[in-house]
């Protein structure tokens, strides 16, 4: 696919591929329509997968506009946050692998859920979590507990690309996340708004798993919502170009793709906005793909596509970013752009 073929897609159908729309992993097909219209990407939900899923996930790829396949996302952690693990098999917690396990042992571990989850039709983990964490949880004041490897910096990225690669051996992307890290955070995003230390603070700590991981090469980060003091203000770092384009773009070099966290996140609102209002800031602010939580799902992922294209149209969202975003999409769908 070459540049000019993609400005000639509508601005509706290259916003429709920065969107991903959460599904219940029971029911997959209920994203029939979504898929049909050129859905960017689909996020499963629950905690048993029928398996009937890969059979489902396939007759989903089958309707794709022009065969373009949304990915296939899922949250597979370890511990308690397990989508799929009736049909790939369980992982520990992250901390407790650090503990017990070599990163050897842990990268072997991680290819062999991958090859399950890609055999199931799904193609992207929203793991490994990078963050720096010894604390209890997760609950509203914790974000991480169990789910962080270590608060050793050295040690989350040591076992956090351990686990990313394997995935990646196993024919599945991995997504780092939350970046600036959520670790030293004041609360829990989910449930209100949240800070980060200082950026001079981060760069000495919950960055440095992060840096590893881009000069590592791996090919997505997930941006949580806390703020940055001296950064990002008030806002959520997903919503913040200086976080999302000026720190992890330009400053860390990173040039793959960028997820926001749920834009239903309790901070999200707090700072004011709804998931159609935070959708378009976080595509202009630097972010590539949006996710949001299941409630409404299809007309939640309509509205989210109306406002970034109103947005691009009322001059909010420079054409050049969403052609870059969409770009950044295909790029992780395996779909070359030539120039």
């Amino acid at each position: 696919m070459s540049n000019s073929t993609l400005t000639r897609w509508s601005v509706r159908r290259r916003a429709a591929q920065l969107v991903v729309a959460p599904v219940e992993e029971s029911e997959p097909l209920a994203a029939r329509r979504l898929v049909a219209e050129g859905i960017g990407g689909l996020l499963l939900f629950g905690s048993y997968a029928p398996p009937a899923l890969p059979t489902d996930l396939a007759r989903l790829r089958a309707r794709a506009e022009g065969r373009l396949a949304p990915l296939v996302m899922t949250d597979e952690e370890g511990g308690e946050i397990q989508r799929m693990a009736n049909l790939v098999g369980g992982l520990p917690w992250p901390r407790e692998m650090a503990k017990t396990m070599t990163t050897g042992q842990v990268r072997a571990l991680a290819k062999k859920v991958g090859r399950r989850m890609r055999a199931a039709g799904v193609t992207m983990d929203l793991a490994p979590v990078l963050d720096l964490s010894d604390s209890p949880g997760p609950n509203a004041r914790y974000p991480d507990g169990p789910r962080s490897f270590s608060v050793s910096p050295s040690a989350a990225a040591s076992y956090g690309l351990a686990f990313a690669r394997g995935l990646l051996a196993g024919g599945v992307i991995p997504v780092v996340k939350h970046f600036p890290g959520l670790g030293q955070a004041s609360y829990n995003t989910d449930y209100g708004p949240a800070s980060d230390p200082r950026l001079s603070v981060l760069e000495r700590s919950s960055l440095l798993p992060f840096k590893a991981a881009i000069s590592a090469h791996l090919p997505a980060v997930m941006v949580g919502h806390a703020s940055v003091p001296g950064l990002t203000g008030r806002l959520p770092a997903s919503l913040s170009s200086a976080a999302v384009t000026g720190l992890l773009r330009n400053k860390l070099g990173f040039h793959g793709l960028v997820l926001t966290d749920s834009l239903s996140a309790a901070a999200i609102a707090d700072a004011g906005y709804s998931v159609e209002r935070a959708a378009p800031l976080a595509i202009a602010a630097g972010d590539d793909m949006v996710l949001f939580d299941a409630t409404n799902s299809t007309t939640t992922a309509h509205a989210v596509i109306a406002s970034i294209s109103a947005a691009v149209a009322r001059g909010k969202l420079p054409r050049p970013r969403l052609n870059e975003a969409v770009t950044h999409v295909l790029t992780s769908k395996g779909i070359s752009m030539c120039p």
